[in-house]
């Protein structure tokens, strides 16, 4: 169980780090493109509540297991 609880910490500290990133972008209105094509900000606003929502998800399965 010690191995679960140290994968859940781990991939929601990662979700985080991303969530944090594109609030960045969003907050410093960067632009992004990829293979050339421009990404609208508000590809990074679903970004960042998708990644929150999988990092806290994530924080609260590594509580439960204690």
């Amino acid at each position: 169980m010690k191995n679960n609880k140290w994968y859940f910490t781990t991939s929601s500290i990662i979700f985080t780090v991303v969530a944090i990133a594109h609030l960045g972008r969003i907050l410093l209105v960067l632009p992004a493109s990829v293979a050339g094509y421009d990404i609208p900000l508000w590809v990074s606003g679903i970004a960042v509540l998708l990644a929150g929502y999988l990092a806290t998800r994530g924080f609260m399965e590594a509580h439960k297991l204690g």
